[in-house]
């Protein structure tokens, strides 16, 4: 845990120009929640580097159905990649999954 003892759980996922953090966080009545943030570099102020970051926080009561939705939507992006009908991403490199029965 740090130094608030909130959180419980932190996986970074670099991915090109993008950075995204999974913190598995828990409140006082030790209720566990999810906070999803988006980082992205957008330049440099006075030598030090600036970024945007946008924040999603995911609670207990909707884990399932936001897994599910997840799960839905890429699977219908990988769906529509092997039809052939967009375009694939190159790979660069190797992320791990992470699935809520993990958490």
């Amino acid at each position: 845990m740090n130094e608030r003892n909130d959180e419980v759980f932190s996986k970074r996922v670099k991915a090109g120009k993008r950075t995204y953090f999974f913190d598995v966080k828990t409140t006082r009545g030790k209720d566990l929640y999810l906070t999803i943030t988006e980082s992205k570099r957008t330049g440099d102020y006075d030598g030090k580097p600036e970024y945007e970051k946008h924040k999603i926080f995911l609670y207990k009561e909707d884990f399932e159905k936001f897994e599910d939705g997840l799960g839905e939507a890429l699977g219908k992006i990988k769906s529509l990649w092997e039809s052939g009908e967009y375009k694939k991403p190159e790979v660069r490199e190797h992320h791990e999954e992470v699935t809520f029965e993990e958490l």
